[in-house]
């Protein structure tokens, strides 16, 4: 009941009129069925702008850390994704990988629609990185399509680190469902994840238009994180430097 009040009463018209999401292929969301709509992550407001236009509902893995925060603030994020119906991941792999591929078979075996980012993480440059092979997992596991999605202009609306999004129209783009049942029974080959996986960030990447990174997300967060700490510490020394 939160899950349709959200999202027909609260939360969808906001989003509609702030952002008039500019809607392209929703023919392509099979009307009833499982599948996996497959999707970029740029941007925190991409958990509530897509669900918010699909008239089915969809469940999304979210990181465990949105079920988990301290605080007032943590105890109602915690209670906003469990009231939608999302389900917490934790991303610290080995059997918690397993753990999420369960969860996320559960969804599709009911017949329903599953909502995942196979980059594991928001873009924090807006381009589109390597996709992890739980999607192709679940794909060929529940022997179910998958629709590839692309969320355009969501990271420059809300990019990592901004609090509140900009006011600005954007695009969601649904593609052609992809069929890999010609992978049936190969779910625990790493060569046939790895080509399922690539085909669907390349069938992102084609309705996205972004530029293609072929490194992990998270590892190239945490780069780039390094890299700013080392330019902060080496400014520091220039500084104190000249004031000696």
């Amino acid at each position: 009941m939160f899950y349709q009040v959200l999202k027909y009463v609260l939360l969808g018209p906001l989003l509609r009129l702030f952002f008039r999401p500019r809607i392209e292929g929703l023919e392509h969301v099979p009307e009833e069925g499982a599948a996996i709509i497959a999707g970029n992550h740029l941007s925190f407001a991409d958990h509530f702008v897509m669900p918010a236009i699909v008239p089915r509902r969809v469940t999304f893995l979210a990181k465990a850390e949105y079920f988990t925060g301290p605080g007032l603030k943590g105890r109602l994020t915690a209670a906003f994704f469990r009231g939608v119906g999302q389900i917490p991941v934790d991303r610290s792999g080995g059997r918690a990988s397993e753990a999420a591929l369960t969860s996320g078979l559960g969804v599709l075996r009911k017949g329903r629609l599953l909502g995942i980012y196979p980059e594991g993480t928001r873009s924090h440059d807006g381009r589109l990185y390597k996709g992890r092979t739980g999607v192709a997992a679940m794909a060929l596991k529940a022997g179910v399509p998958v629709v590839p999605c692309a969320m355009i202009g969501t990271f420059e609306a809300q990019p990592t680190g901004r609090r509140l999004p900009r006011a600005m129209r954007i695009t969601i783009r649904f593609g052609t469902p992809l069929d890999f049942s010609r992978f049936a029974g190969l779910a625990d080959e790493r060569t046939a994840l790895r080509t399922v996986t690539d085909e669907i960030m390349y069938a992102i990447l084609a309705l996205s238009g972004q530029e293609y990174v072929d490194t992990y997300a998270g590892e190239a967060k945490a780069e780039a994180q390094a890299k700013a700490k080392a330019e902060a510490k080496a400014r520091g020394h220039v500084r104190r430097g000249h004031k000696s």
